[in-house]
């Protein structure tokens, strides 16, 4: 017959508990005990992950970790709203379009679900749209919310970028980001890591092109053009505009090396052309 011992206390711990009464010693023990099995679960999750993404690299696919993401309640109380249509949807997303708000630079990221709350009024109200119009948006802190409902691991169809809405994501940037502006560092890395996990789901290269068809002759593309766009766009690139303002556009390519390489992409950009 096997004769399980019991597990040995650590000296310090020993000497803690042996300090307090039993029944403190008890509790003080199981508190331990659950603060062990809590990071070890932590840690198992995330070499599950790893182990994931490691597995879907070697059979030649490159995704990456969904960034962390507010939703929609953090800034909106739908409690009330009227109703909208239900969300449209694409079969996936096969580029980014990036865009600026054209709003102050110099607020405090405390008040970001306020101001998303005042440009989706401005949109909804003043223009009379369904939702705001951009799937993601982000602060000069970093912080990614979501936008646009529908769901956020889903292929929304946005309302960002006039011909170019189907089978793309729009990422608004909160400021305005036009020459000389300081664009901040933690703002351009949480656009790489939003563009690396939502094109790796559908396998795209972020520093390859797409072919995209113009869906309506409001951009720069009449409708039914097929047009050879960057997979990590500025919105000037499908539409007449500055947006998103020169000073965010010339980080674009270090955004796409950047999300290339949370793909995992360590050789030349993946050349193959996406058509739509």
């Amino acid at each position: 017959m096997r004769v399980r011992r019991p597990r040995r206390t650590p000296g310090p711990l020993k000497a803690v508990l042996g300090c307090l009464p039993g029944l403190a010693a008890v509790v003080a023990l199981a508190v331990c005990a659950g603060g062990v099995e809590h990071a070890a679960s932590r840690r198992a999750a995330a070499e599950r992950a790893t182990a994931a993404q490691q597995a879907a690299r070697s059979e030649g696919r490159h995704t990456a970790p969904r960034p962390r993401i507010l939703p929609r309640s953090v800034w909106l109380d739908d409690t009330g709203a009227p109703d909208r249509p239900p969300p449209r949807y694409d079969d996936r997303v096969v580029a980014v379009f990036v865009h600026h708000t054209d709003s102050p630079n110099d607020y405090d990221c405390a008040d970001t679900p306020r101001i998303i709350r005042s440009l989706y009024e401005g949109q909804t109200r003043d223009r009379s749209w369904d939702d705001i119009g951009y799937n993601f948006l982000v602060d000069r802190c970093g912080t990614l919310y979501e936008g646009r409902a529908g769901g956020i691991d889903r292929p929304v169809t946005g309302a960002h970028t006039q011909g170019f809405n189907h089978r793309t994501a729009g990422i608004a940037a909160i400021g305005t980001f036009t020459e000389g502006a300081s664009v901040p560092a933690a703002m351009t890395d949480a656009i790489a890591a939003l563009v690396a996990w939502k094109l790796g789901l559908t396998g795209i290269d972020p520093r390859a092109g797409v072919r995209l068809v113009s869906s309506n002759s409001h951009s720069r593309y009449p409708r039914g053009t097929t047009a050879l766009l960057p997979a990590v766009a500025a919105h000037r690139d499908a539409y007449m505009t500055r947006c998103p303002g020169p000073a965010l556009a010339d980080r674009l390519p270090a955004v796409r090396l950047r999300a290339a390489a949370l793909q995992g992409r360590t050789s030349g950009p993946d050349r193959v052309v996406r058509a739509d």
